[in-house]
């Protein structure tokens, strides 16, 4: 795959969207795309099969031309470029979004989700929709969402199967105040970390546990140093594909429905390698001897988020928006 730094890639596609603003029509190269998950990861796949489908039903017009494992940045970095039109598609997590998009606040929320099948039918439905919709203010079109699994918590310690279990517990989490908040309301000492420190921190003692998906602990090997994975099931936040709006202007309108359709169809294909690498992570660390759980009573843990919704939820458009996905429970699960 051919290198292209970040300042190369924003002077050479605002170039080209500048000729097109002229008039000049669209502009003939491959839509980029940044992702800092590797290239086997199930969402690159997706992004990959997309763009598959895109070529072939577009006479070879539109491809996609993929820059995985963080080649162009962190996502922050990489989402300022999007929006900018200098990155034309970009795969990134939700917590990048929340500052402008309050929005996507509400599909991060701790236990909005009651399984895995609520939190698909939320996100193919018009709760998915009007969070997608609402990015375009901001200079990016929202395709579809991506599963990213739902994540429980583990250590070093004990089980943890009521909430009185956390009580003192050193958990890492993400550089997030809605998962400081979530973590504390629960009983446990919240530690901001890097992804990359925690294991020697597992290893040091500087902190008991994170919290994470299947997939997630088994690449890190947390479960080598913190083998109690408890399935609390906490949250089930989705990763969001996103085109730049400037970009889309460009194109016909034939063609951004082409583009909305080939992202959509890749979403079941996302979720079935999603669901295969869970399956494979799970299997392998229950092998290893960690000692996976259930927790007692999921409604305990989910009764103490109550302050951290009021806290979150902040404006009406974000109550209807819970509304919403709350209401849709009992169906998605029939």
């Amino acid at each position: 795959m051919a290198r292209l730094t970040r300042r190369a890639l924003t002077g050479g596609l605002m170039a080209g969207s500048a000729l097109a603003a002229a008039g000049c029509g669209e502009i003939s190269r491959p839509l980029f795309s940044s992702d800092t998950h590797s290239s086997d990861y199930p969402t690159v796949e997706a992004v990959r099969m997309m763009g598959r489908l895109l070529e072939e039903r577009s006479g070879g017009r539109l491809s996609i031309r993929i820059y995985s494992g963080g080649q162009l940045g962190s996502e922050r970095d990489t989402l300022e470029l999007t929006v900018f039109g200098g990155l034309d598609l970009n795969r990134v997590n939700l917590a990048p979004l929340n500052a402008f998009a309050p929005e996507t606040v509400i599909l991060s929320l701790p236990f909005v989700f009651q399984s895995e099948a609520h939190m698909r039918a939320a996100l193919d439905g018009a709760p998915g929709q009007a969070v997608l919709d609402a990015l375009e203010p901001h200079g990016l079109i929202g395709l579809c969402f991506y599963d990213s699994g739902a994540r429980s918590f583990y250590n070093t310690r004990r089980p943890i199967r009521t909430p009185g279990d956390m009580r003192g517990l050193k958990i890492r989490v993400q550089n997030s105040d809605l998962y400081v908040s979530m973590v504390e309301a629960l009983g446990a000492n919240a530690t901001p970390m890097d992804l990359s420190e925690v294991y020697q921190g597992l290893m040091q003692g500087v902190i008991d546990g994170a919290e994470n998906n299947w997939p997630s602990y088994e690449l890190t090997r947390h479960f080598e140093t913190a083998p109690f994975y408890s399935l609390t099931g906490h949250v089930m936040a989705p990763e969001v594909l996103v085109m730049s709006a400037h970009r889309w202007r460009q194109l016909s309108a034939d063609d951004r429905a082409l583009v909305q359709a080939c992202a959509r169809e890749s979403v079941p294909f996302m979720r079935q390698l999603w669901d295969a690498r869970v399956a494979a992570a799970r299997e392998r660390i229950t092998a290893a001897g960690v000692e996976v759980n259930a927790v007692d009573d999921v409604g305990a843990f989910a009764d103490l988020m109550r302050p951290v919704w009021e806290r979150f939820v902040r404006t009406p458009a974000q109550q209807r928006l819970l509304d919403d996905i709350r209401n849709m429970a009992g169906g998605a699960d029939a």
